[in-house]
């Protein structure tokens, strides 16, 4: 999966902030893509009109053939994203559920499980019971990570910067 074809999920699972499409269509240029409005959306500033660029990244993967995926497949990406960021020791739980950003449907029973553990953290949890969540949370996303028919270079979402 190529930087294009994954910032489109992330762009729908809201993972991908609309100031960083700037830089992103300047990389996919360096990577040999080039459309007209992915040449327009690389020369933006960082601090441009969002509407704006959001308006040209849409238009340049149209121009380039890249598909935007339904909400449904953002979100169980995001979700496989987040479990393999766990397994490989990218994220921590509490990072994982902090990156759920939006509301996932969850379409096996892996992804149900990763999910429905996850939702089960409260910061109101006891030293006792932290531990043994953390790893409920390292099961089932190693479950989901070997199971998953999403395939491999999703990449792991970066926190969002807020200003």
């Amino acid at each position: 999966m190529d930087r294009l074809q994954r910032s489109a999920w992330q762009y729908v699972a809201e993972v991908l902030p609309p100031e960083e499409l700037p830089m992103l269509a300047a990389h996919a240029l360096v990577d040999g893509r080039d459309s007209p409005a992915l040449r327009e959306l690389a020369g933006l500033p960082r601090r441009s009109d969002e509407t704006e660029i959001r308006e040209l990244y849409v238009q340049a993967l149209g121009e380039l053939g890249v598909p935007l995926p339904d909400e449904e497949t953002a979100g169980r990406r995001l979700l496989v994203s987040l479990a393999v960021g766990l397994t490989n020791a990218e994220l921590s739980p509490k990072e994982v559920v902090d990156r759920l950003s939006m509301t996932v449907a969850a379409c096996t029973p892996e992804e149900t499980q990763f999910l429905s553990i996850a939702a089960d953290y409260s910061e109101w949890m006891s030293a006792d019971e932290l531990p043994g969540w953390e790893n409920s949370l390292r099961t089932a996303a190693h479950s989901l990570t070997v199971s998953t028919d999403l395939g491999s270079g999703i990449g792991v979402p970066r926190s969002r910067v807020t200003d």
